[in-house]
């Protein structure tokens, strides 16, 4: 595992990410970004909040519904719903099946489009690559291009009109909302002007946004439905609406509620000065995901949080592949470094956690 260790860098890295922050009346002095250390290191810095970027005077623009969301994500629900009411009645192979299908469409969106190509956060070889394009596809929260250049906007904006899920506008839009209406024109904008160039180098990730729809058709609904049916005799009513379309919607929530929840809920012991908070209930649901006041202090580690497999499944799944030697190259903040920044901007809440 790669540390952060050298002072030199570790301070860099820690700069990089700080806002200029308030700390009683002593104002603290920004100090002057040296992005090409952190960018030499991983090859990026677009996921580093801009303190450049204002917000347009004047009013926001209205609401604009696409209905065609609304009523398909009103249906899932409705169809999520149904599925639960049909668990007393569903084979416990069949509930197995579904917890499996639940816990790789995770990875695919944890270990995958977040830490793995959002952040670049940890190497990973072709085998796994192609299993977490394939997980991501199960998982279908758009092909990993979209997720990516979507993800790198919220932490460069985040919390502005630019970030695609501001939480600064409740927590139905940040849930779910966003997805509901057509996105804030500065998000587009500066979408655009991201620099996107490792996600067009892999030609894995390419080869899903090619073929995401049927992909998704396949791994996404017909498998999860089909193996429970045909293996096991279970009816398939069953097979669809619990391994399927219960599972799916379930997956959407837990990853939605990063968003949300963990941008409202929890303490902020790495910087009282930006919302995002540590949740562990989210972690629990979404594989590790909850820490996200650490995240958005750190977005470059590799564990998204200081406490290793902790309400983290995703970081023990990287780590296995590292053991066996599918993944390299973690990277991980220094224990200096994270005290040295809970007690310059943190509320103060981890002398009691």
């Amino acid at each position: 595992s790669k540390e952060f260790s050298s002072a030199s860098s570790a301070t860099t890295v820690d700069t990089v990410t700080s806002r200029a922050t308030r700390n009683g009346d002593a104002t603290m002095k920004k100090d002057l970004l040296n992005h090409e250390d952190l960018a030499g290191d991983r090859g990026m810095v677009d996921d580093i909040f801009d303190e450049t970027y204002k917000e347009k005077e004047g009013p926001k623009p209205p609401f604009r519904y696409v209905w065609r969301n609304i009523i398909l994500m009103s249906l899932l629900h409705l169809g999520a719903i149904f599925g639960l009411t049909l668990i007393p009645s569903a084979k416990i192979q069949t509930l197995a099946w579904a917890l499996l299908c639940f816990m790789v469409s995770a990875l695919g969106i944890t270990a995958g489009s977040h830490r793995l190509w959002s952040h670049r956060s940890y190497k990973a070889t072709l085998p796994l690559r192609i299993f977490l394009t394939i997980a991501n596809s199960v998982a279908f929260q758009n092909d990993i291009y979209e997720w990516v250049r979507d993800h790198r906007v919220h932490h460069k904006f985040s919390e502005t009109d630019a970030d695609p899920h501001n939480a600064m506008r409740g927590f139905f839009f940040s849930h779910i909302g966003w997805l509901l209406v057509r996105k804030h024109p500065d998000v587009i904008e500066k979408g655009q002007k991201l620099d996107l160039s490792d996600i067009k180098a892999d030609k894995v990730v390419m080869f899903q946004r090619r073929f995401y729809k049927p992909s998704v058709v396949l791994l996404c609904f017909t498998l999860p439905t089909v193996v429970p049916w045909y293996f096991w005799n279970e009816s398939i009513i069953i097979s669809f609406f619990i391994p399927a379309i219960l599972r799916y919607t379930v997956g959407l929530n837990a990853t939605w509620l990063v968003n949300s929840a963990a941008h409202m809920f929890g303490n902020r012991p790495y910087d009282q000065n930006i919302n995002p908070r540590e949740n562990p209930l989210v972690s629990l649901g979404a594989l590790g995901e909850g820490f996200h006041n650490y995240h958005h202090t750190f977005p470059y580690d590799y564990s998204t949080s200081e406490f290793g497999w902790r309400f983290n499944l995703t970081t023990a799944f990287i780590d296995l592949m590292c053991f066996l030697g599918l993944a390299s190259d973690r990277k991980k903040v220094s224990k200096e470094v994270i005290l040295a920044r809970k007690l310059r901007t943190g509320d103060g809440s981890h002398k009691s956690g």
